[in-house]
């Protein structure tokens, strides 16, 4: 389980899931490349990872913009890739927007997919073995009202991951997802400020309690570690037994 000499990449790290997930691969012994838009957020989860021993640095970039994702990946040599960056906007099927259908399958999927496949790109360029990791959902493998748009985009991430790993795995790249179930972040928090919500994902999730990113972490240490060298093509649940109905 450990990452010691590796370079782990993860977008969307400034905040929630992802910065908790940098630090504990950063704990684990990896060299962790913080990927964000926020500049200031990302200065701040680097200090916390620096302080307690770890060793990160901060990239500022937009992976929707294909050009700066470019010159991430020109800059930067990795081992690992967890694409962590993504978003959801709830809402009625039938009163979902254009707009907001493009925005996350824009984010959700494109991004996603160019991401991955600019580290795949240098991986397979330097003839190095390496590990691509999504964060997906529970919603990637379900569906639910008024997420029609981020079961969608989720579900094209597990198709994502399993035709990855097949093309892939002779370049001895594995390629894996990660599903929680509801996790307590800043996306999610305003969720949970509606009891009658609340309750109702407490009720569904056998274990009796909403996630915290703690619980997610350890599920992406050990994909990314040497522990899962034989793990490709398929999609680890952290889901409390969300999907076990």
């Amino acid at each position: 389980m450990r990452l010691d000499g590796r370079r782990v990449l993860i977008t969307g790290a400034g905040r929630g899931l992802g910065r908790a997930c940098a630090a504990g691969l950063a704990e684990a012994g990896a060299k962790v490349v913080l990927v964000s838009r926020s500049a200031d957020e990302l200065e701040a989860a680097v200090e916390r990872i620096r302080a307690a021993g770890g060793c990160a640095v901060a990239r500022t970039c937009d992976v929707t913009h294909g050009g700066e994702v470019a010159e991430l990946f020109a800059n930067e040599r990795i081992d690992v890739l967890l694409c962590n960056a993504g978003t959801n906007e709830p809402g009625s099927f039938v009163e979902v927007t254009e707009d907001r259908i493009d925005r996350m399958l824009g984010l959700n999927v494109k991004a996603s997919f160019t991401v991955a496949q600019a580290a795949a790109r240098q991986l397979i360029a330097d003839g190095r073995p390496g590990a691509i990791l999504f964060m997906s959902s529970q919603m990637g493998h379900v569906g639910d009202a008024n997420r029609t748009v981020y079961c969608a985009t989720k579900h094209a991430i597990e198709g994502l991951t399993r035709a990855m790993a097949v093309e892939l795995g002779p370049h001895g790249i594995r390629v894996a997802s990660i599903a929680p179930t509801y996790i307590r972040t800043p996306l999610t928090a305003p969720f949970f400020e509606d009891e009658a919500f609340a309750s109702d994902v407490r009720s569904r999730i056998p274990l009796g309690r909403v996630g915290e990113v703690e619980d997610v972490v350890g599920a992406v240490v050990f994909l990314a570690s040497p522990a899962a060298a034989l793990i490709t093509g398929t999609s680890l649940l952290v889901d409390g037994g969300w999907t076990a109905h």
